[in-house]
């Protein structure tokens, strides 16, 4: 079989249930591609990258994203337009790190580097693993603290904060500018319109050394909001039901831009946009921005006052000040009218009501009063998705309506409810306000501003059997304590009513005669409606087209391809059974634990032990050195640890096939040496032969990847079909990368071979 990479993405549209608009499903059909960042070669040292592997193109319309892309691009051509599928060459405005900067200091020692390329350009917050108190984490953090201090980079300690609050409320994180952190939820700062996406260790170092890093600009995604959030709704409900509606990877590795009326935009405040721009991190996006606006203007003037009036609470001299706010809001970015998108989807904030995610998953989102009674031994209010002073207000406030009423505003018994701010300065705020001694005196336990229990490390997690709902971000199976737990998502007040009551609840009344969230494509209007029915017809005539092409290709055996160039070093063929894990969006908590994220000396055999074992615990059993590692659609999407692609190779598992890969396991992938491949149709063939869907399946198929003549070979078993595939062509530079064993290595050899 022979599979040519001419077929588009098709849309699927179901009839609209009563008083709501169906969400679109997109077929996974896509073409083949040895992984998505097949041209990322010359990342670090060569000045002409972008010039390289960008050509002038007839000047279009730019989207926001391009626009604020444009402006941190180096190396372009003259007179360039970046666009949407370009790969640049970028000098972002900040770089943040976290707890894991030690490892990233060590990497960028490894290659040779000796100087800081712009020690402003990097800050550096210890926010996961704040309550261990262990002479080698605590070793760890006098390090870092060492090197910040030598080099003269920004540096919060412990406690301190969450590093994304810290960039946000400290004016790192600015309007119309362009930062990265080396953690997933970088996506948070689009809530005050700053471009961000998140890297890898690997590439942090490298900004160490060089200031800058190679980006795939994404597809870029239109999210349009219409009506405005009524009263008892909020940010998170918005974004959990975005979760859970579009919930087939239509935004998997784009950019998403949020845009709408002014009535949308002005019911949404800025603490509602951080929520919803860190939880798209989960949605399954690059990144997230929302539009300069009044609302963003007022809550910057607010900040700048405060940071004038508090100078002991904030460091921000030079970046929030009215004259930076000034400038800006004179200059400010928009997307050009006629700026291509590659999808557009609207959402009628009217019709949004409180909804819970989970269990387990944040592709389930039930409206909280739908909900069967679900009694729960913890609540959290914590993390940098919810844990401000505003959600702090509102978890107080179910309280004190609780003793108004003349219940006993505490705690409900054999519930434990933790809280940790999000900074030391969204506490101070709280306790300002009375808030945080509201929640003590319910019986709130609290821990240090970080990340705590979101990240499955400190006091608190979830044990065997427990149930649990938390204000966080994440509710993957195994994040916050026992693979055997089940954790919900919800806002901050719904969290504070369930620890009230004992079980998953409102905070209020439920919503009187909701006829469901009215969302889908286009802009939700009627000229977008009708575009959408043309279209239908137009899907229907290329489905039946493809078909026919498909057939064609089933039906004609393929001819053996030319050969193509292989790097010294790199083999010309991986073979090996495939080890078939059928799920999709296997996320990168259960590729790999988050207790053991943050623990640098573990072995390459613990690392092993540890690998899928939050996925399935018989996965090390059951895995063979030598196995090819199948799965299904949006593998390693998640957090941006790097052990989710060094634990497979630590099982000597030489290449991993899925249906689609989240963007950041795949840049991790190649910046680790692990060989990665699309195969989509090979996992809809597995999932035909194999009905019967087990976590972890020896097939007794093999798999050949002839790299020299760009073909996948199936051997389905004695007697059984044999076929091929065509896949596209790996890059000669990736695969000198991979050869070279990682990024780190290879950056090495080029430094030793200019000096």
């Amino acid at each position: 079989m022979m599979w040519r990479p001419v077929l588009r993405c098709i849309i699927n549209r179901s009839p609209c249930p009563p008083a709501t608009r169906s969400v679109s499903t997109y077929a996974q059909s896509r073409s083949l591609s040895s992984t998505i960042h097949a041209r990322a070669d010359t990342i670090l040292e060569r000045k002409d990258l972008s010039s390289t592997l960008l050509t002038s193109k007839k000047a279009t319309p730019q989207t926001l994203t391009e626009k604020i892309v444009q402006r941190y691009a180096v190396g372009l051509p003259e007179g360039k337009l970046v666009q949407s599928g370009d790969y640049i060459s970028l000098a972002p405005e900040y770089c943040m790190t976290h707890d894991n900067s030690w490892p990233i200091i060590l990497r960028y020692m490894s290659i040779g580097a000796t100087q800081i390329h712009r020690p402003q350009q990097l800050v550096m917050a210890l926010d996961h693993d704040v309550q261990n108190i262990s002479e080698s984490n605590l070793r760890k953090y006098r390090q870092i603290e060492a090197f910040a201090k030598q080099h003269g980079i920004h540096f919060y300690p412990a406690g301190r904060g969450i590093g994304h609050q810290i960039m946000v409320e400290e004016g790192y994180a600015w309007p119309n500018t362009l930062a990265v952190a080396s953690d997933s939820h970088a996506n948070m700062y689009g809530g005050v319109a700053c471009l961000s996406t998140a890297l890898v260790r690997s590439d942090a170092s490298s900004i160490f050394a060089t200031g800058r890093t190679w980006w795939k600009i994404p597809p870029i995604a239109k999210m349009t909001f219409t009506g405005s959030l009524p009263p008892g709704a909020t940010g998170k409900d918005v974004i959990v039901a975005l979760c859970g509606l579009f919930n087939q990877d239509q935004v998997l590795n784009h950019a998403v831009e949020f845009t709408g009326s002014d009535e949308a935009m002005q019911s949404l405040t800025i603490d509602d946009r951080l929520t919803i721009a860190n939880m798209t991190t989960e949605w399954g996006s690059n990144t997230a921005l929302f539009p300069m606006d009044a609302v963003l203007r007022h809550w910057l003037e607010e900040k700048i006052a405060r940071a004038a009036q508090n100078p002991e609470l904030l460091s921000t001299i030079g970046r929030l000040s009215k004259e930076r706010l000034e400038a800006s809001f004179s200059n400010i970015l928009r997307a050009d009218p006629g700026a291509r998108y590659a999808k557009r989807f609207y959402l009628n904030l009217s019709t949004v009501a409180p909804y819970v995610s989970g269990p387990n998953s944040v592709k389930v989102a039930t409206p909280l009063h739908e909900l069967p009674t679900i009694s729960i031994d913890k609540a959290y209010l914590v993390s940098c998705t919810n844990s401000r002073a505003s959600d702090l207000a509102a978890a107080a406030q179910v309280f004190r309506r609780a003793a108004d009423k003349g219940q006993t505003p505490r705690v409900a018994e054999g519930v434990q409810l933790y809280m940790a701010a999000a900074s030391q300065v969204e506490q101070w705020e709280a306790e300002k306000r009375g808030d945080w001694q509201t929640l003590l005196a319910a019986g709130a336990q609290p821990l240090p501003a970080g990340c705590a229990t979101c990240i499955g490390l400190g006091v608190g997690l979830l044990e065997e059997g427990e149930v649990g709902i938390s204000a966080s971000n994440r509710n993957f199976k195994g994040r916050m304590g026992s693979v055997d737990a089940h954790a919900y998502l919800a806002s901050p007040a719904v969290v504070a009513a369930s620890a009230l009551h004992g079980r998953i609840t409102s905070h209020g009344e439920s919503p009187y005669g909701w006829m469901g969230v009215e969302c889908g494509e286009g802009d939700g209007t009627a000229e977008q409606d009708h575009r959408a029915a043309t279209e239908t017809i137009l899907d229907g005539f290329t489905s039946q087209l493809d078909g026919l092409i498909e057939t064609a290709e089933h039906e004609t055996e393929a001819n053996p391809s030319k050969s193509v160039y292989v790097h010294p070093g790199f083999p010309e063929r991986i073979t090996g059974e495939i080890l078939f894990c059928d799920a999709d969006a296997i996320n990168t908590d259960g590729i790999y634990p988050g207790r053991l994220t943050y623990q640098d000396n573990t072995t390459i055999e613990q690392m092993a032990e540890a690998c899928m074992q939050n996925y399935d615990s018989t996965f090390v059993s059951t895995a063979k050195a030598g196995d090819i590692l199948v799965s299904g659609f949006g593998f390693g999407c998640g957090s941006s640890r790097e052990q989710a692609a060094t634990a497979i190779a630590a099982c000597a598992i030489p290449l991993v096939v899925a249906g689609s890969f989240s963007s950041i396991f795949a840049r991790n992938s190649i910046n680790n040496a692990l060989p990665t491949l699309e195969l989509p149709e090979l996992v809809k063939r597995l999932r035909a032969r194999f009905p019967e869907s087990l976590p972890t399946r020896r097939t007794g198929w093999s798999l050949t990847w002839d790299v020299r003549r760009n073909i996948v070979e199936i051997n389905e078993g004695p007697d059984q079909p044999k076929w091929n595939m065509k896949v596209g062509e790996l890059s000669p530079n990736i695969q000198e990368i991979i050869a070279a064993g990682g990024i780190g290595p290879w950056v090495k050899s080029q430094i030793n071979s200019t000096s």
